[in-house]
């Protein structure tokens, strides 16, 4: 099998979710079109880079990000880094002919984003590939959904509401990481978490073109952490710990409009209580509708309303597996469940096919950028009151 060499730029968690992905493609597709080849691992704190690279395997180890940029060898570059820096790494490796893939949001300022959607789009003339990580989209269950909704079983779709609910900074004793800092993350909730609902709602009604939101800070201050480890709410810090202003969201909620003539909502929080992962799906039309949630994310709740007699009209559940996409990764049988680790590992075949066959994936970093355009609408809106047109 081909191989390609691969350069991961931060060694936190969603880099180990990229390199646990890398590896498991090629064993889970059979077509995989290459065999990853883990050649650098570069983070700023140097033990997290030596210690990620014996866990993972990689050759070599750095802190400076511009040594994988320079590597001649590396041909494909992960972006896994705090938001704000997104844009400077993203671009100079497209310029220097890598293919690279980003994790979410985009960047954390839409001037930003554009830097990277330029870069891209020069790249995308020599055939160099860029992806953003918006993983979500790519649950079976959800691009069964989008089949149902594209073969029109469910008639014209009139209203889409996704909703994406964490607790793990509902504490206050939840510290303050860059997650929480407007000049590294560019937004809380709406850029962290509310992104993927807002993809998944336009992956499958189309963009969205008017909005109006209401956005909320609950927790004005936190207790600041040693070292630049994102805890992720796994560790409290006591009562005396020196506190630092909070300056993003903590919620977010928007009405919102559809290219398509739909119309719909989207909420997320970081602060629901009980709430772990809990991303949710309604797709309502004119003749049916389908629900979905993460919790069972191989679970797809369809409702063919209008086929269905009176008395038996009603959800169905569709477990999914082989027959639906992605099969390959999905065992034997349906039921047969699949989780994170199996969702990133499909987003990664994703990018590979898209790599092997020099055209752009579905969340390349057009969508990303419109992405971002989108969340510049929603502060717009929360600051206005006002509905706002998507630029």
């Amino acid at each position: 099998m081909k191989k390609m060499n691969v350069g991961l730029v931060g060694a936190g968690f969603m880099g180990k979710a990229h390199c646990v992905a890398y590896s498991n493609m090629p064993k889970l597709f059979p077509d995989a079109p290459f065999f990853p080849v883990f050649k650098t691992v570069c983070d700023i704190v140097p033990e997290i880079a030596e210690d990620f690279k014996e866990r993972f395997g990689f050759e070599k180890c750095c802190t400076d990000w511009h040594d994988v940029i320079n590597d001649p060898d590396i041909q494909i570059v992960s972006v896994c880094t705090p938001n704000n820096v997104h844009a400077e790494i993203a671009a100079a490796a497209l310029n220097a002919g890598k293919h690279v893939i980003c994790e979410k949001p985009m960047a954390a300022t839409v001037d930003q984003a554009k830097i990277m959607f330029d870069a891209a789009e020069e790249a995308a003339k020599k055939g160099i590939v860029s992806m953003v990580g918006y993983q979500y989209r790519r649950v079976p269950a959800i691009d069964e959904a989008k089949k149902i909704i594209e073969s029109g079983r469910l008639g014209e779709i009139t209203n889409v509401r996704t909703q994406y609910l964490q607790s793990w900074s509902a504490d206050p004793a939840s510290p303050l990481s860059w997650r929480f800092v407007k000049a590294t993350a560019g937004s809380g909730t709406l850029g962290d978490i509310a992104t993927h609902a807002i993809d998944i709602a336009q992956y499958l009604a189309g963009n969205i073109t008017d909005l109006v939101s209401i956005v909320k800070t609950y927790i004005p201050e936190r207790p600041v952490q040693e070292g630049g480890v994102d805890l992720l709410g796994t560790v409290k810090l006591g009562p005396d710990a020196r506190k630092e202003p909070v300056d993003v969201d903590d919620e977010v909620s928007l009405l919102c409009k559809y290219e398509s003539g739909a119309v719909g909502s989207v909420e997320a929080t970081r602060m629901a209580w009980g709430r772990n992962n809990y991303i949710t799906l309604e797709v309502h039309g004119t003749r049916g509708s389908i629900s979905w949630c993460y919790e069972r994310l191989n679970e797809l709740n369809v409702c063919y309303g209008m086929d269905d007699q009176d008395g038996e009209r009603g959800f169905k559940v569709i477990y999914t597996g082989p027959a639906n996409p992605h099969g390959d990764v999905t065992w034997n049988i349906p039921g047969m469940n699949i989780g994170y680790g199996e969702l990133k590992a499909i987003e990664m075949y994703e990018f590979a096919k898209a790599i092997e066959g020099g055209y752009q994936p579905t969340t390349c970093f057009r969508t990303g950028y419109q992405l971002d355009k989108v969340c510049e609408a929603v502060l717009k809106s929360a600051e206005t009151g006002a509905w706002v047109k998507v630029d």
